[in-house]
């Protein structure tokens, strides 16, 4: 039988000259029952025990089939460019001549196309990341030059190196319980601990007569608050309280660290006492440290009083209030923005003379270099000044003016200007604050103060007084409910107090529910009165009388109240 060489794969990638490519296999086709079956060869007891392949049916241009069928791919898997034929088929022999070039210049501008939009990609990217870098290496000198990086996005106060203060910070005034009064701001309470801290990491070591160095003292703080101390807070401590410590620069301190070495100059820190009668040497005891820690709140409210002074002052119409009267900041001065406390000067170790440039060095070895050595020294000190030369600066940029309201309403408080909406020109809310300003703005203004003043000078049992009216109304509705569900005339005082602490929506004490209804009794003794009996005090109320127009005095004693 006789079978296509298998050599003759290599003859075919043989460089050199080709015969034409032959033509596509036929389909393989059902031989017709018309031609006879070839004569199966006998297999012989001694021959190979290969399996018999059947002969293929002869063409024109193909006298013998291959040796093994070739997978045949569909028409558009063949034409595109990825789906070439295998090497050395026909198909091979057809592509290379004719659509091998036209394929491989599609591809190459293909690729060239994505590369180029990869490249300005990765352009881009590097040039966003280089910026970033460039952002995060300028933070990091701020920080480590000790610079603050407070700054002010529309008068809310900014965190460290220009992020936003946290809320918890920017109001931490009306977060406090209790009735307001005068609150410092979160800064400032942040600095009085840790000058309790400080105060009290210095006593222990001056007790023991231990020289305190800021090494010290700072690893104590920030273990004690979890926060970080730098020598800029021991500064803003000395501004506020001057006479709490003395601050030197001394040598010779024994430490027992590897990073500071015994001749480095270290920051001393010794507290000021009063010396004793007997001349023994004073300790910094716990009365010693609540005193001066008292002393150091008073001079923080201090510092908040005077820019309160300045904002009153700065209000139209002004106010002047006592300081002796002063209970609470103004309800429009924002605590919480007040500024920072500008740290003092410490005192800094004495400047050594430090070869910092080139020529100083040339100066100061001249002699022991050769005269190579000397002029590339100079060479390089040269292009040191060249590099080092500061730049013109570039023309400042206009500042653009702030929004101003008409010169009509000039000096209109600027709360009041904000509840009108502006509605443009005519007949808006503009034109009736311009026309009415001389007649009913000036009274506005004056009640408001006056209002203000009175918020600002009232005593702590005057507000108690007030917030106790704000309830009545609701407790007196509360009391008529419980002598109805109850149908009696008269009712204990420590029943009629339980009843209406378990129907009134806030959480009161039976003792503060009974200062309620004494007050509800002296300010309405026609509707509710209270009788002693013995041991016991009984109260009575009018259920005939109408509520509404109880509910309407109570509201208006509680108006008049807090208008003075």
């Amino acid at each position: 039988m006789a079978q296509p060489r298998l050599t003759d794969f290599f003859a075919r990638r043989r460089p050199g000259p080709r015969a034409a490519p032959p033509r596509a296999k036929p389909a393989w086709r059902t031989p017709s029952p018309a031609k006879p079956a070839p004569p199966t060869p006998a297999r012989t007891p001694g021959g190979s025990r290969k399996r018999a392949r059947p002969p293929a049916e002869p063409t024109r241009d193909h006298p013998a089939p291959p040796a093994r069928r070739r997978l045949r791919l569909p028409a558009d898997t063949v034409s595109s460019p990825s789906a070439l034929a295998a090497p050395g088929s026909p198909e091979e022999a057809t592509l290379s001549a004719g659509q091998l070039p036209c394929l491989a210049a599609q591809e190459d501008k293909a690729s060239s196309k994505v590369t180029l939009s990869e490249l300005k990609s990765c352009l881009q990217r590097a040039r966003e990341l280089g910026a970033r870098a460039q952002e995060l290496k300028a933070s990091a000198q701020r920080k480590d030059a000790g610079e603050p990086c407070v700054l002010e996005d529309q008068g809310q106060p900014a965190g460290p190196c220009g992020q936003k203060a946290p809320a918890y910070q920017r109001f931490h005034a009306l977060a406090q319980p209790g009735p307001p009064g005068l609150v410092l701001p979160y800064k400032y309470q942040v600095l009085a601990e840790m000058f309790r801290s400080m105060d009290t990491i210095v006593g222990m070591l001056y007790n023991r007569s231990e020289t305190a160095t800021f090494a010290k003292v700072k690893q104590g703080v920030q273990d004690m608050m979890r926060k970080r101390f730098e020598e800029r807070n021991v500064g803003q401590i000395r501004t506020v309280y001057p006479a709490s410590y003395r601050f030197r620069q001394e040598r010779n301190v024994p430490t027992f660290k590897d990073g500071v070495k015994r001749s480095d100059y270290q920051l001393t820190i010794e507290p000021l006492l009063d010396q004793e009668a007997g001349g023994t040497a004073p300790q910094l005891t716990a009365s010693h440290l609540l005193r001066r820690r008292q002393v150091f709140g008073q001079n923080l409210v201090e510092r908040v009083r005077e820019h309160h002074r300045a904002f009153l002052a700065s209000l139209n119409p002004p106010m002047v209030v006592p300081e002796d009267q002063l209970t609470r900041w103004h309800p429009h001065f924002n605590v919480d923005e007040v500024p920072d406390i500008e740290p003092a000067e410490l005192p800094q170790p004495p400047t050594t003379e430090k070869l910092a440039t080139a020529q100083e060095v040339l100066a100061r070895a001249r002699s022991l270099m050769s005269p190579r050595m000397q002029k590339a020294l100079s060479d390089l000190a040269l292009r040191t000044a060249k590099s080092g030369s500061p730049g013109s600066p570039g023309p400042a940029l206009p500042a653009t003016p702030p929004a101003t309201p008409p010169a009509a309403l000039k000096g209109v408080s600027q709360d009041l200007l904000e509840r009108v909406s502006v509605r443009g020109p005519g007949r808006g809310p503009w034109d009736r604050l311009s026309a009415d300003r001389s007649r009913g703005l000036p009274q506005i203004r004056c009640k408001q103060a006056q209002k203000q003043l009175a918020q600002m000078t009232r005593q702590p049992e005057q507000e108690r007084r007030l917030q106790r009216l704000e309830r009545l109304p609701e407790l007196a509705r509360v009391l008529r409910g419980v002598f109805v569900s109850e149908r009696k005339p008269a009712l204990t005082m420590e029943v009629a107090c339980a009843r209406m602490a378990g129907s009134y929506r806030a959480a009161l004490s039976p003792g503060e529910m009974e200062k309620h209804v004494q007050l509800l009794s002296e300010l309405l003794p026609d509707w509710l009165s209270l009788h002693h009996v013995r041991t016991d005090t009984y109260v009575k109320l009018d259920k005939a009388a109408d509520l509404a127009g109880v509910l309407a005095r109570l509201a208006h004693v509680a108006r008049a109240e807090a208008a003075l």
